[in-house]
């Protein structure tokens, strides 16, 4: 939590705290030190990911290689128990896991624009701009991910659940800023990114899908039937114009490409665990609000007819 809020100040900031904090060398500091261990957890967790069998500084390999990272055997599907066998109730817990990350989708990825040249800027681009919904406020995907919680009777205030989610959830958020803020690392946002965009389709139509079974609207589920569309052509924009289009302009980054390929599949693999673990014994993935009496409220109940088994 310490690293995220730390994090924030460079996104959208704290009500009440000096912008000029941003920068404050005392802050930075402790960040950097927070960084050091954070880099070492990733890099031990990013190891147990088997790593491709390729040449990293080919860029015609990389495409290949992250699809050999993406389907490498893992864990069980958070995505398809919610789509079969999960209640409403789950739904609203993983939407609150998300949040922190898809209230800010595709601005971790937007730190790697400046830094970049050629093809592989030219296909960041692409991307991006339809995460912010090409010119039309509402099509941006933050908005449509505040749509999706707003029916699912859950708050879109940007960080209104931070003190429920736990620790793995907030790695998988750390991860994205870190790779982001850092130039040095910007092979590794770009793998990040691009299995991001790889590992998506079939995900965002099983949420869709559970969403369909407990009656939820369209307009509820919009979010994830976008993904479904969108990123059955940004896994390739991502996998052979992003990734490759940067190996090619700079070889020596194509090992920082599949480190941060494998490091998402492990720390998301973790998170989707944790959930996973808690829902099989029964009990909430959720952390109690720290404060109940201020805790966020459901804005209005979610249109379904079916039943939960448990509150967030």
């Amino acid at each position: 939590m310490a690293l995220y809020c730390l994090y924030e100040l460079h996104y959208r900031g704290f009500a009440g705290v000096d912008e000029r904090w941003e920068w404050a060398p005392g802050l930075l500091t402790l960040r950097h030190e927070l960084e050091d261990e954070l880099e070492s957890r990733i890099r031990q967790e990013a190891a147990t990911v088997p790593a491709p069998q390729c040449d990293s500084r080919d860029a015609d390999a990389i495409p290949a290689a992250l699809r050999e990272i993406t389907t490498a055997p893992s864990g069980p599907s958070l995505s398809r128990y919610l789509a079969d066998d999960g209640t409403l109730d789950d739904f609203r817990e993983f939407a609150i896991h998300r949040s922190p990350l898809q209230l800010k989708e595709a601005d971790p990825h937007s730190w790697a624009i400046p830094r970049l040249t050629g093809p592989a800027k030219a296909a960041l681009v692409e991307i991006q701009a339809d995460e912010y919904g090409n010119g039309a406020t509402r099509d941006i995907h933050q908005i449509l991910f505040g749509l999706t919680m707003r029916g699912l009777g859950l708050s879109a205030r940007y960080g209104a659940y931070l003190d429920r989610v736990p620790g793995p959830t907030l790695a998988s958020v750390n991860l994205a800023s870190y790779f982001g803020l850092h130039r040095r690392l910007r092979g590794a946002l770009v793998g990040h990114l691009a299995v991001f965009e790889m590992t998506s389709v079939e995900p965002m139509a099983a949420y869709d899908a559970a969403l369909r079974r407990h009656g939820l609207p369209a307009g509820t589920r919009h979010f994830f039937a976008v993904h479904v569309v969108a990123d059955a052509h940004h896994q390739t924009v991502a996998s052979q114009e992003l990734a490759a289009g940067l190996v090619r302009a700079e070889p020596a980054l194509g090992a920082d490409v599949l480190f941060g390929a494998r490091a998402i599949m492990a720390i998301e693999g973790r998170c989707a665990e944790q959930i996973l673990t808690a829902w099989h014994h029964g009990r909430s993935s959720l952390l109690p609000p720290t404060d109940p009496e201020s805790a966020e409220q459901p804005v209005r109940p979610a249109t379904s007819p079916a039943a939960g088994r448990r509150s967030p």
